[in-house]
């Protein structure tokens, strides 16, 4: 029995450990007033369309977005770029096809209904280019990391030089955001990388903001009709609870009159 209670007082001390390790290895991240929050919460269609931008001239280039077609982009709820606007995205990629009536594969101009273009034809490709690492699919980006939407957009801000004592390996970066602090993705971001249209400044800051929006919707595309929905079921209740209030209290008041 004596034996019993020392290996159980034994497992608690290390489970308490092990917790306490944890709570001081937690991650505090950069928060910021997200648009798209709480049970009224909508997405910014400017910052959707600049964070997609952002997301075509930094991050496609190594990241995929398999599960979105060209037509989203027009959808309601999301980016809502106009249909003639659509159309001219998809345009400007080249989409492999085939095959042709001589049997060969050939590239033709994105349609609506096409998927993103992959960035790499298969995986032994991508880890080739990039070190051995995957780039990994940024269609559920958000939803797939602890931390959400605060995480990828402390990340992307979170490069700095290394405290003194920390050596980093060739080909990887400190990042104070990254669990561990080594991140194998250099920094994509810096002030003026791209040029927005409605004339919004590109600071890092703001770049981090709209890509992180952008990368939200496509995890989330059906995230402001989910809201509506709530908010109709809510009122809803509110008015059904009213009634049978008042129902059960008509009917309380017969029985009471008769007896």
């Amino acid at each position: 029995m004596k034996n019993f209670l020392r290996i159980l007082f034994l497992i608690i001390s290390i489970g308490c450990l092990s917790f306490n390790s944890y709570s001081a290895e937690k991650i505090e991240y950069l928060k910021t007033d997200w648009s798209f929050k709480g049970l009224f919460g909508k997405f910014d269609r400017g910052a959707l369309q600049r964070g997609y931008q952002v997301y075509t001239e930094v991050c496609s280039s190594c990241h995929s977005m398999k599960y979105l077609s060209y037509r989203n982009l027009a959808e309601k709820g999301g980016p809502e770029f106009t249909v003639d606007q659509a159309k001219a995205i998809a345009a400007s990629f080249e989409v492999k096809d085939g095959p042709n009536a001589d049997g060969e594969m050939f590239m033709r101009p994105g349609k609506l209904s096409d998927k993103f273009v992959m960035p790499y034809d298969n995986v032994k490709a991508a880890q080739a280019a990039n070190g051995g690492a995957y780039p990994p699919d940024m269609s559920v980006l958000v939803k797939a990391r602890g931390g959400g939407a605060n995480y990828i957009y402390s990340l992307l801000q979170g490069y700095e030089d290394p405290p003194a004592g920390v050596t980093l390996d060739d080909g990887v970066y400190y990042n104070k955001f990254m669990y561990g602090n080594k991140i194998k993705m250099a920094n994509q971001l810096s002030d003026g990388l791209v040029e927005y249209g409605d004339g919004t400044q590109a600071t890092v800051e703001q770049m981090s903001k709209d890509v992180t929006t952008f990368l939200m919707w496509t995890a989330e595309p059906h995230l402001e009709a989910r809201h509506q929905m709530g908010f109709k079921v809510i009122v809803y209740l509110i008015i059904l609870t009213i009634l049978v209030y008042f129902s059960m209290k008509k009917i309380w008041s017969r029985i009471e009159t008769e007896v």
